[in-house]
């Protein structure tokens, strides 16, 4: 079974347009780890504030080593979440 983690954010009003150019840079970062088998970063087309991220890894183990790496800690952690009015988390396993 792999691990999926789904993440809806809301940027706090104005810091839209910068979440956006975070997330650009993170997803193909964050996709080209060896334990990620999906890193899809979505927008809302009726509320630009609004993005989804669909990430899936091998397993928990890689999960937890994404939030490790440098791209994570500098980008998502050191920037992107404090742009969020709101973030909600949601784990996943696959029905393999």
């Amino acid at each position: 079974m792999a691990y999926v983690l789904v993440v809806r954010m809301t940027a706090r009003e104005g810091q839209e347009e910068r979440a956006a150019e975070l997330i650009r840079e993170l997803a193909p970062a964050s996709a080209e780890e060896p334990g990620s088998v999906h890193y899809l970063a979505h927008r809302d087309p009726e509320d630009p504030r609004v993005f989804l991220m669909y990430e899936q890894y091998r397993d928990q183990a890689a999960f937890e080593e994404h939030g490790q790496t440098e791209h994570f800690r500098r980008l998502a952690a050191g920037e992107l979440f404090g742009l969020m009015e709101e973030r909600r988390r949601e784990i996943y396993e696959t029905l393999d």
